[in-house]
C-alpha cells in the first residue's frame, strides 16, 4: 500500500476534523432539540441515561470552554493540520475564522444562557 504524500495526508486529516466537528456540533445542538420534541412526542429513548449523560457532558465542555473563553481544541486543529499540508496561511485562517464566528456565536448563547441549557438538558 502506498504511502501519500504528507499534504494529502495533512488534507485528509483536517477534512476528517471537520466533519466531527460537524458532528459534535449537529450533536450538542440537535441532541438538545430531540430531547425536547422527543418528550413532546412520548420518545422514550431520548430519556435513556446514557444519552443524557453524554449529552450533557457534551453541552458542559462547551460552557465551561465559553465561560473561560477557550476555543474548541477542533477548531484550532483544523487550520493548523491545513497549514501542515501546504494551504496558503491566508486561506487557513479564512477558515478558522468563518468557523470561529459561527462556532463563536454558540459559544456566546451558551456561555450567556449556559447554566439554563445544561439545567434544561438535565430535566427536560
Amino acid at each position: 500500500m502506498p504511502s501519500l504524500p504528507p499534504a494529502v495526508f495533512y488534507r485528509r486529516l483536517a477534512d476528517a476534523v471537520l466533519v466531527l466537528h460537524f458532528g459534535v456540533v449537529l450533536f450538542v445542538v440537535g441532541g438538545l432539540i430531540t430531547v425536547v420534541a422527543g418528550n413532546r412526542l412520548n420518545w422514550r429513548w431520548v430519556n435513556q441515561r446514557w444519552f443524557r449523560l453524554v449529552h450533557l457532558a457534551a453541552i458542559g465542555v462547551v460552557v465551561v470552554q465559553a465561560w473561560f473563553g477557550q476555543a474548541c481544541p477542533l477548531t484550532t486543529l483544523e487550520p493548523w493540520l491545513r497549514m501542515r499540508s501546504g494551504a496558503l496561511a491566508a486561506e487557513a485562517h479564512l477558515l478558522r475564522a468563518v468557523r470561529l464566528g459561527i462556532h463563536g456565536g454558540l459559544h456566546s448563547v451558551r456561555a450567556a444562557g449556559g447554566a439554563g441549557l445544561v439545567a434544561l438538558s438535565a430535566t427536560a
